[in-house]
């Protein structure tokens, strides 16, 4: 569904063609999910409902959800440098 409303805004019943597998009432179910989660932005036209797909809470999850790998590989560069810099014999020479 992410997918389908990454290439623009849809309607519901264009998701639903898009996932056949899904009865209309789940689309509609897992709709609100994402409306509610602030993922998905709803405007209506009419009698038509609009789905639009809002990015920034998406990126603003894979960023806190990076940074925690990022800092823990840095950690652990960090320690192997110091690994390194305490077993190099020129080190203790000087």
């Amino acid at each position: 569904m992410l997918d389908a409303l990454r290439e623009g805004a849809k309607t519901t019943t264009s998701l639903c063609a898009v996932l056949p597998e899904l009865s209309r009432f789940a689309v509609m179910q897992h709709l609100r999910v994402l409306e509610g989660a602030g993922v998905v932005l709803v405007r209506r036209e009419g009698r038509e409902r609009w789905n639009e797909l809002n990015a920034v809470p998406i990126q603003r999850e894979l960023e806190r959800w990076l940074n925690s790998f990022q800092q823990a590989s840095a950690s652990q560069l960090l320690a192997f440098e110091r690994h390194l810099q305490a077993s190099d014999p020129q080190d203790k020479e000087e």
